[in-house]
């Protein structure tokens, strides 16, 4: 007997047109920003709309996995899918998968077998571009930081206690650690960096514990970028950083829905890697699926 594939499965699914999915989950449709048929994202005055109960949270973890990890997001689905299928109301709310891992040994991380998430190439792919607005966020804030440098640096950051990477959504070893700003007096000071993968960015780990726009500003501000000479910590703040890099996020905090391949409603919204933060999807998604 032939088995099929994860992506030949999700291929095979007939998936239902997004608004009958947010219809599912009791989202009307004034809320959607639809990124085509299959894919909308969810806007925040949602979880201001009253006369709404929290359901029930079940929260998924100490999955034993695979050495490459698998078993989590399989998990999670399999267990909304069969508890819809009793005839419970269920969201599930997912993060999103990141491209290192996706071209890497572990592949993607929208589930698998009968247990996924749809569209799966489009989820493990580019998505909604969260994960780029993410890491044009974290870049910028290096850029203005080496700009302050390049520029008198009044703050008196040390080049040699700097703290913040920049970083690219990709597993490449060779760029973790380099020499820049190379190049003459106007290219910069130059000095040891390095680039994280974005999923192990903080800016990651804020927009996915920030509860409003506002409260992302003032989490990013927060954000150490380095040190003074005198070892006084430098901030995101002190740079003027934060409403650039909000901008650039505004849209990346609305949380995105999708669907199983069984119909049942999944957020699947940022997410860091476990390492360095909490490993899950962002809070906001967690609320509105409550």
């Amino acid at each position: 007997m032939a088995y099929l594939t994860d992506i030949e499965i999700a291929q095979q699914c007939k998936m239902k047109p997004i608004s009958e999915i947010a219809k599912t989950a009791h989202v009307n449709e004034d809320y959607l920003e639809h990124y085509g048929k299959y894919k909308a994202k969810i806007d925040l005055s949602l979880l201001k709309e009253e006369g709404r109960e929290n359901g029930k949270l079940i929260l998924v973890t100490a999955i034993t996995p695979t050495p490459a990890g698998e078993g989590k997001t399989t998990t999670t689905i399999g267990l909304a899918d069969g508890l819809r299928r009793i005839g419970k109301d269920v969201t599930v709310a997912l993060r999103e998968p990141s491209l290192g891992p996706v071209f890497g040994i572990k592949g993607g991380a929208a589930g698998g077998g009968y247990a996924q998430v749809v569209p799966m190439e489009d989820i493990n792919l580019h998505f909604t571009g969260d994960f780029h607005a993410i890491g044009a966020a974290n870049n910028l804030l290096a850029a203005m930081l080496d700009n302050h440098i390049q520029q008198g640096n009044e703050l008196g950051i040390d080049v040699k206690k700097i703290t913040w990477k920049r970083c690219v959504d990709m597993n490449d070893r060779q760029l973790r650690n380099v020499i820049d700003g190379l190049g003459g007096r106007m290219q910069g000071v130059p000095r040891e960096d390095g680039f994280d993968i974005t999923v192990a960015s903080e800016i990651m780990a804020v927009l996915c514990l920030s509860n409003s726009i506002t409260d992302l500003k003032e989490r990013l501000a927060r954000i150490i970028v380095g040190y003074t000479y005198d070892d006084q910590p430098v901030t995101c703040g002190q740079l003027k950083a934060q409403g650039a890099m909000a901008a650039l996020l505004k849209d990346a905090i609305k949380p995105n829905l999708v669907q199983t391949l069984e119909g049942t409603p999944a957020f699947v919204h940022g997410g860091p890697f476990a390492n360095i933060a909490h490993g899950c999807n962002s809070v906001i998604a967690t609320k509105m699926a409550l």
